[in-house]
Parts: C-alpha cells; structure tokens; sequence
C-alpha cells in the first residue's frame, strides 16, 4: 500500500523541522535558530496508531522568490509538496500571532485545493497562547496548539492528522511476478535516459501498464525470463517543456511510485558528485524498506580512472555510510557504457530481499555472535538472547525475543546486524531487527513490543 503524505508547510523559523523530528521521534531533520536551515525536503515515515504515512518536512516559504534564483527554486519544491500532499498542515507561531507572509500562505493553500490543518506552535505555556484567538479567525477548523520542542499537544494533533487521511485504498492490480525497479534521483543526473537506454537494450518490451493517477505509466519488459517493470518516476513519456517549471522538482511525486516497487534505482551525476538530496533519497527507500541499488551515471564525463565501480565504492562510502551494503553500478546512459549491467544487479537485489533465512542457522549465527562478542553490561545487566525468527514482511526483519528490550546498545545491534548479513547476505537491503520481551521458545510468548516499527528504541 502506498502511504498516504502529510506535508508540513509555513514561513521560515516557525519551527517545521522541529515538529517533523517529534512526529518521527528522532533528530532526522536540521534544527537551528538561523531561519531558512532547511533548504531540501525532508521525507520521514510516521506512526501513529497504527497508521502509518510520510511526512515531508518543507522549506520554510517568503513566497518572493523573483529575487533569488535559489530561494524560488526551493519555494518551487515546497509547492510540489503541496501539490502532492493528502493533508497540509499549515504551521503558525503562537507567540507571534500572524504574519502578513502568513495570510499569503494562506492564501497560497486555499487555492491548492488540499485539507489544511492549523498547528500554532510555541505554545509551551499557558503566557504563550495570546495570539491563539487571532489564528482562529484564519476560516479553519480549530488550530491545534502544540509544543513541538516538548511534545506539548502533539498526541492530539496527530489522533486530528490520522482522522484526515483518506482512507487505505486498495492499488491497481499489478503482475505479483513481476519484480518492481523505481528509477530515482535529483533533477538532470539523467533518469530519463538511463530508462531509454535500458528500454532500447533490452529484448522483449511488452506492453505499457496502468498505474496509479500520481504515476500514469509503468513499462514491463522481459528479462533473461524475468518479468520486470520499470516505475518510471522520470517522466519519459511526456516531453519536459519549460511550462512546466515544477517537473524538475519530481522527487515527490516519485514517493508513491517507490513505495510500489521492490527496489530503487538511485541515479546520481558523476561529474557532480553527492548530494544531500541524494542521501535523502537513499535514506527515504531504505527507511521505507525498500532494496537500494546506487547508478552512478554520466561517467563519460569523468577523467577514465574515475569511471570504475571499484573507484566509486570508495568515493561514496563517507556519504553513504548508513547503506554501505548497496550495490553500485557504473554506467553512461548516453554511450550505453555499463547499461547491461543495471537490471542483472538490481535484480540480484530484489532477489535478496525474498531470502528465506532457516530459523536454526540464523540462531546459530546470533548465538555465536553473542559468545564472540557479549553484549555490554548495563547497570549491572547484560543482554540476553532467547531465542530468532524471521518476520513475514516485505523487507528483512529478524524478531529477537530477548530479557530486556532496553538493554541493546546501538553499536551493539549494528554488530549483529553485521553478523546477519555476513552470513545470509542481503545484499542492497535494510535489515530490521525487531527485539521483544520474551525467551521461552516452546511458548513463543513475546513481551510488549517496544519502539518504533523500525526496530526497538535502544540505549544510546
């Protein structure tokens, strides 16, 4: 199911990326007193009793970008945002009161047509509230007031943001064979030639397939046998004009075409390096447990030393250091350089993600891990495996039923993730390791689940 998105949007400084940290729980975006901090989106995926959603945390908007070529650009993304959110929510600062830019925002997002909610934030006591009657007289329904840098209200807002979102929609039938490749990246790394060029080298192309209204056409071909369809979050099919000034910033509408596939294919620039924006990508697809598959394309443009994966799995490794397990494939798009090799690697990937690991092996390989490395004691406790399953989850997760959910150290758990991986594989896969309370195997009780759904909350 493609989650549903909530874009936070307002004028800088009125505490966007605080508010997205606390609905994700942790400190994933920037947060600094100097306004404007954020200049790229941010895209998380939120909980909230049970209801899973992507959050975009968004520039903050001086809706006068005519005079910074830059500032509009970013203003341009925060638009697509709110061009492709299911629920907006429009965030004020209560000490503040309101603003002229906010009436434009306002303004701005009556027009867009999508379901507001009004958060004022700041109101961290009750002297903070004063401005609250002069939000309400906005036209909205009764603003929220919250504290994003403690929490104050924030439980209430997201039981109104839950009740807004539309309700699970059941996806277009889809070939279940057939393994599933979004093409992704920032604007003019070459996306739209990269799908050309596997399209035109590649032997069977079958038909074109109906997608959802946010991405209208997928490409199936045939692989070596192997039915594959290309998410084509790249636009190919319709000519990019300079009417469309908002094509360029696409990231967003490629998050449901992602969240469809089995695994993303990260374009990057050769002769432009690493961005932020592309570890944001990488990031989101990991997070939403999706395999990652890094192309690193144009390297015609590249002196020959730098043309060689041997050269780029080095290059990367500091700005992707949280996924240095993912493929990465050289190629030109435009010499055809390298191309052969894109889909055989992807779907190696793909393929690793449906890995079936035996119980018994997997609690083999953890038990000898525990010996050859105990845990860290913690006030005098230690860590104690009972027992390790495999989930059934679209992506690898390993339940641990351990004695304290608390006791696992974060470097701890990427040392048994290591072990994982080092026996099983998983190549270009989040690996998710699950902990619960419980270590009676014959009963196969489990405690309360702790944390988050990506795994439990450890000890720092």
């Amino acid at each position: 199911m493609s989650r549903p998105i909530v874009a936070i949007v307002g004028r800088p400084n009125v505490g966007k990326s605080t508010l997205f940290n606390r609905v994700l729980g942790w400190r994933k975006a920037i947060v600094d007193p100097q306004s404007g901090l954020t200049r790229d989106r941010l895209y998380g995926i939120a909980e909230w009793r049970g209801r899973e959603f992507s959050i975009v945390d968004t520039a903050g908007l001086d809706l006068d970008g005519g005079k910074d070529e830059s500032r509009a650009a970013i203003e341009a993304q925060t638009q697509v945002a709110i061009e492709q959110a299911d629920v907006i929510v429009l965030l004020l600062d209560v000490r503040e009161g309101l603003t002229p830019l906010d009436r434009e925002i306002v303004g701005l997002l009556r027009r867009s047509g999508r379901r507001v909610l009004v958060a004022a934030n700041k109101a961290d006591s009750p002297g903070n509230r004063h401005f609250a009657h002069e939000i309400s007289e906005l036209g909205f329904d009764e603003p929220s007031l919250v504290s994003a840098q403690h929490g104050l209200g924030v439980g209430d807002f997201l039981d109104r943001v839950i009740e807004e979102l539309p309700p699970p929609a059941e996806e277009p039938e889809v070939d279940t064979k057939a393994d599933r490749l979004a093409i992704m990246g920032r604007p003019n790394v070459g996306k739209s030639s990269l799908l050309n060029a596997l399209l035109g080298d590649e032997r069977a192309l079958v038909s074109p397939l109906p997608g959802t209204t946010r991405d209208p056409v997928d490409t199936e071909l045939v692989y070596d046998g192997v039915p594959v369809v290309l998410v084509d979050t790249a636009g190919i099919r319709r000519k990019s004009t300079a009417r469309d000034r908002l094509e360029q910033y696409s990231l967003l509408r490629g998050i449901h075409a992602m969240e469809r596939a089995d695994a993303v294919l990260l374009v990057l620039d050769a002769s432009a390096g690493v961005l932020a924006q592309d570890q944001h990508v990488a990031g989101y697809a990991l997070e939403a447990g999706k395999g990652l598959v890094i192309v690193v394309n144009k390297i015609d443009l590249v002196e020959p030393a730098h043309r060689k994966a041997a050269y780029w799995r080095t290059a990367l490794l500091r700005s992707f250091k949280f996924a240095p397990f993912a493929p990465i494939v050289t190629v030109s798009a435009k010499t055809k350089e390298g191309i052969r090799s894109v889909i055989p690697s992807a779907l190696e990937v793909v393929g690793q993600r449906r890995i079936k690991i035996p119980p018994n092996e997997l609690n083999r390989v953890l038990r000898q891990a525990f010996v050859e490395h105990p845990p860290p004691s913690y006030k005098g406790r230690r860590l104690r495996l009972g027992y390790a399953t495999q989930a059934a989850s679209e992506a690898p997760t390993v339940v641990m039923f351990v004695n304290d959910v608390g006791l696992l150290h974060f470097s701890y758990r990427r040392y048994l993730e290591k072990a994982i991986r080092e026996r099983f594989g998983l190549m270009g896969n989040p690996l998710k390791l699950v902990l619960r309370a419980g270590t009676d195997r014959r009963t196969g009780k489990a405690g309360a689940k702790t944390g988050a759904k990506t795994g439990t909350k450890t000890r720092a």
